[in-house]
């Protein structure tokens, strides 16, 4: 089992933070208007959404696993909810590999791997560096024409 390159709890604990701030400034700003004390309750949102959701990403990081096996994608997370997932290669319709702005930041990339019959993306493996982003692509487009060739037989 592969897991994810350690950068991805970086961009997991930033966007935890980030989503602290907010609701941290929301709790601000109602409180100045209805409570004395909306300074320390603002503050205390902050810590508790910051700790809980760094909290979440480290356990995220240390669950997610993914392998590709002889005849499909496993793939395991999850924290509070534990999923294992298996896609068969024959099912895979194509992959992309995914870099948004923060992703770039931390130089990491994502593969996003579509499945016959879905209206989405199935899977998305995220913190992967670009190059084995990009590696784990080709692969799985690979496995998938060498499965349906198999397949038609």
């Amino acid at each position: 089992m592969e897991s994810l390159h350690a950068r991805v709890q970086v961009l997991w604990i930033g966007q935890r933070l980030v989503l602290a701030t907010i609701l941290a400034g929301l709790a601000w700003f109602l409180g100045r208007f209805l409570d004395p004390l909306g300074p320390a309750v603002a503050a205390g949102v902050w810590l508790v959404v910051a700790v809980l959701g760094i909290a979440h990403a480290v356990l995220r990081y240390r669950r997610w696993r993914f392998e590709l096996q002889d005849d499909s994608v496993y793939l395991i997370r999850g924290v509070v909810t534990q999923v294992d997932t298996s896609v068969p290669y024959v099912r895979v319709q194509h992959a992309d590999t995914q870099r948004g702005p923060l992703e770039r930041a931390v130089g990491l990339a994502s593969v996003v791997v579509y499945t016959a019959g879905s209206r989405g993306a199935d899977i998305t493996v995220p913190g992967l560096r670009p190059e084995r982003a990009t590696e784990l692509r080709e692969r799985l487009r690979d496995l998938a024409v060498e499965s349906e060739a198999a397949d038609a037989v």
